[in-house]
């Protein structure tokens, strides 16, 4: 018998492989699920299909890419060669699935480089492997024989564990011309044998009959099971029990305890007696069934006998048979229906993890594959993920229950090396339970910080007229990374228009030298770039501003902007700058006002204003501050029509350097009034320096022929009288050994009218040769040369030398001697 059923089996598992293999070859993934179809009971190593190609890799690319399975049981095995999906274990349908009308094994394929997961159905088909089967080999029944033909006694179903057409059950009975068969449909689809009575029994003639009653799948090859009704006449006993109702529904909790009451059946049954007490039973059941509920044959109670599941199975549905001491049954049908609790916390697989990761990996970037599965239903088995931890990871869903574990910003092996986090996974039960798995990321090193300078940007003070070559600031980068990605080298990168020959830097210090003498007035500040860069491959770099500030020296002395430079120097006494002042101003008169600008800056660039000469000292005065010259008392008849007034400028640096101006005022009324004074200064308009050459010219000239004609005299009188006494005076005693120059004793008693003031300058007189001082002359009275001519003292300065602001002597080393007037002074 069971031999036979071994070689249905083979047969039909061979009818339905090649339809199922050709089923696989269309079935494909879509939005990343592969799918496939198989019949149950394939054996081991059975193809199951092309994996790999499905998946769009090549064989090529198996090794490199690492195929395999993330399935927590076995069910199926990949080669590593072809990428094929094969069988690894026996697979029953019933065994897996049960009374379920669909089956299937879900798995994740997993592969590498880069990493990535696939989720894999396989649908698990049923083959008619199972017959229907009775709980008992003989059904008992005892039948009245005052009962009428055409009365129904229900018969014990039969169970087939296969699916779908294979479980559809036809029932046959014996031919017995007292006995029929009907089968009744039940609300729940299932199909109920009834024997009926055909004709009138009489005990007399047969006192029992035996039947076969067969069950019949709809299988291709069909199976079969049988079951014998003995049939026993009686007498009296003619009221079956009947049930309060044909089916009893029932929803309970799952995991009540053991003995909790479920529900409770009543069958009533009109006869008295023996013939009229029902005790409860269970009619044809699974032997599942029986392990988790029991009856009470007295009270109809059915209660839990173990441990309800709702994750195994949510729904349970089996017949309670309700007989009655002559023999009579009756059946209903209960249907216990579970609620789910939160009993099951996420389980928490984690299929792979990269790890080491290169710290420069970009955001996003999968680095472990993590599984979730709550076997609960609704809101207790809906999981969210976690991250727990402080760490740059995220974690996102992916297709079904799996997730990826993301890098969320940038990783940093400088500040940590490695990261561990916890993933947290939480139902939406309540109360709410979750699980956790610990998760270790190593960062793998690479030069991704670039040198950071210890400022942004860096200021220098330095001193204008520097030396060449002088430090001016010093900047430092450091580099997190390690070895020749963390040594650092300094270069310029540029800067301000022009900044570029000003500085250099050393490329292994960061210290910026000058690299030329900085002028303030020329350029007052200028910035460079420094860009200090790394070792590494590809080498990074940052830049830092240093601003350099060339502070102010006083070296350049105040210029006179008015009046004009150079006004009273050589001009035409027409462009002379003058002004007129009625002789009616009083005290605080604007007269002018001094305008002067110093190039420097800050208080080197400060001036004051002083009136070092005037004709009338307290005439006059200049504001400190402002220039303005005004008149500080009121202006008298005394007062000289024509005024010259010298300021001088100075800023406060250190040396104060200074400048002078020169201003000519005309006491006036008006301009008519003043333009008599004007004409005389156009007629002498010649500078005193002309004035003084003409002067001394014209005195020569008188002189020469003054002398001329005492050398006539002289030598008539000679040859009158013999040699006179101006001549012994001249003997060679008298002359310089070394024959330089000599002067007569008597020289200076000559009875010229003026006297000469010889001015020479201590160079040239070392280079023309040793002259013998003169003996001093006698006291004569002179006039000052002012008195004379108009003019002023030697050694004081000509409106000429005041006129130039700021413009220092011709060689301010020259000794001028100049003892009267009227006299030239040569360099």
């Amino acid at each position: 018998m069971a031999g036979r059923q071994r070689q249905s089996r083979r047969r039909a598992a061979g009818r339905v492989l090649l339809p199922a293999l050709l089923l696989c070859l269309w079935c494909r993934a879509a939005a990343e699920r592969i799918r496939y179809a198989i019949p149950e009971e394939l054996g081991r190593g059975s193809l199951v299909g092309p994996l790999a190609r499905d998946l769009g890799l090549s064989p090529a690319d198996l090794p490199a890419r690492k195929l395999r399975l993330g399935a927590e049981k076995q069910y199926f095995s990949v080669s590593g060669e072809t990428g094929n999906l094969y069988v690894s274990e026996r697979l029953d349908r019933e065994e897996m699935c049960g009374e379920s009308a669909s089956c299937s094994v879900s798995f994740e394929a997993l592969v590498q480089n880069p990493l990535n997961i696939f989720h894999v159905e396989v649908a698990i088909q049923d083959v008619n492997d199972n017959s229907p089967a009775f709980s008992k080999a003989a059904l008992d029944l005892e039948i009245g024989e005052w009962t009428l033909p055409g009365a129904r006694f229900p018969l014990e179903m039969a169970r087939d564990a296969d699916v779908g057409s294979n479980s559809l059950l036809t029932y046959q009975l014996t031919s017995n011309p007292s006995f029929a068969l009907a089968v009744r449909e039940n609300p729940g689809g299932s199909k109920q044998p009834e024997l009926v009575l055909e004709r009138a029994l009489d005990r007399e003639k047969q006192s029992s009959f035996v039947l076969v009653l067969t069950a019949v799948d709809g299988g291709d090859p069909v199976r079969s099971g049988t079951v014998q009704v003995r049939v026993n006449v009686t007498d009296a006993n003619d009221n079956a029990p009947v049930f309060g109702k044909s089916v009893y529904e029932a929803r309970v909790r799952e995991n009540l305890p053991a003995g909790s009451l479920v529900l409770r059946v009543r069958a009533t049954d009109a006869d008295a007696g023996s013939n009229g007490r029902v005790s409860y039973s269970f009619g044809n059941v699974a032997d599942g069934v029986r392990a988790l509920f029991a009856v009470d044959s007295n009270s109809g109670e059915v209660r839990t006998a173990g441990p309800l599941d709702f994750e195994e199975k949510s729904k349970y549905s089996f017949s309670l048979e309700a007989r009655d001491g002559g023999g009579l049954t009756g059946h209903c049908e209960v249907q216990i229906d579970l609620s789910d609790e939160n009993d099951n916390a996420p389980e928490i697989t984690v299929l792979s993890v990269s790890s080491p990761v290169p710290e420069d990996a970009p955001a996003g970037t999968v680095v472990a594959l993590v599984k979730v599965r709550d076997p609960d239903s609704g809101e207790n088995g809906q999981v969210s993920c976690e991250l727990s931890g402080e760490a740059p990871l995220s974690i996102v869903a992916s297709s079904g229950s799996s997730y990826k574990v993301v890098t969320a910003s940038a990783l940093d092996r400088e500040l940590a090396s490695e990261h561990r986090v916890t993933v947290v996974a939480r139902d939406r039960g309540s109360p709410a339970l979750s699980s956790r798995a610990a998760l270790v990321l190593e960062v793998s090193d690479v030069n991704d910080n670039a040198p950071v300078f210890e400022e942004a940007a860096y200021s220098a003070y330095v001193a204008e007229n520097n030396a060449a070559g002088a430090p001016v600031v010093r900047v430092r980068a450091r580099d997190a990374d390690a070895g020749a990605n963390g040594r650092v080298s300094y270069w310029l990168a540029g800067g301000s228009a022009g900044a570029s020959p000003y500085v250099s830097v050393e490329a292994e210090t960061g210290a910026l030298f000058a690299q030329r003498s900085f002028d303030y007035e020329q350029c007052r500040e200028f910035a460079v770039a420094v860009r200090a860069q790394d070792g590494g491959s590809p080498a990074r770099s940052s830049t830092a501003t240093v601003r350099v500030f060339v502070l102010d020296r006083n070296d350049n002395a105040p210029r006179v902007l008015w009046p004009a430079a150079g006004a009273g120097a050589g001009a035409g006494a027409g462009a002379a700058p003058f002004e007129v002042v009625p002789r009616s101003a009083e005290a605080g008169y604007l007269v002018a006002k001094v305008v002067a600008v110093d190039a420097d800056a800050g208080r080197n660039a400060w001036l004051s204003y002083e009136l070092v000469q005037a004709p009338e000292p307290a005439l006059f005065r200049v504001g400190l501050h402002s220039g303005e010259v005004r008149t500080a008392r009121a202006v008298s008849e005394r007062d000289a029509a024509k005024q010259r007034l010298v300021a001088v400028v100075k800023d406060h640096g250190q040396p104060a350097l200074s400048a002078t101006a020169t201003l000519h005022v005309v006491l006036a009324e008006s301009l008519q009034e003043a333009l008599p004074e004007l004409s005389e200064r156009a007629a002498g308009a010649d500078s005193p320096a002309e004035l003084q050459f003409y002067l001394v010219l014209a005195l020569a000239l008188l002189s020469a022929l003054f002398l001329l004609s005492v050398a006539l005299a002289a030598v008539a009188r000679v040859r009158r009288a013999g040699p006179p006494a101006v001549l012994r005076c001249l003997g060679a005693q008298r002359f310089s050994v070394a024959g330089a120059a000599a002067f007569p004793a008597d020289f200076c008693e000559g009875t010229l009218p003026y006297s000469y003031n010889l001015c020479v300058a201590p160079g040239r007189a070392a280079a023309e040769g040793p002259w013998l001082p003169p003996p001093p002359p006698p006291p004569l009275p002179s006039l000052p040369a002012e008195e004379l001519l108009g003019g002023e003292p030697c050694g004081k300065r000509s409106p000429s030398s005041s006129a130039g602001a700021g413009e220092p002597p011709a060689d301010p080393g020259a000794t001028q001697v100049c003892k009267p007037a009227l006299s030239r002074c040569s360099p």
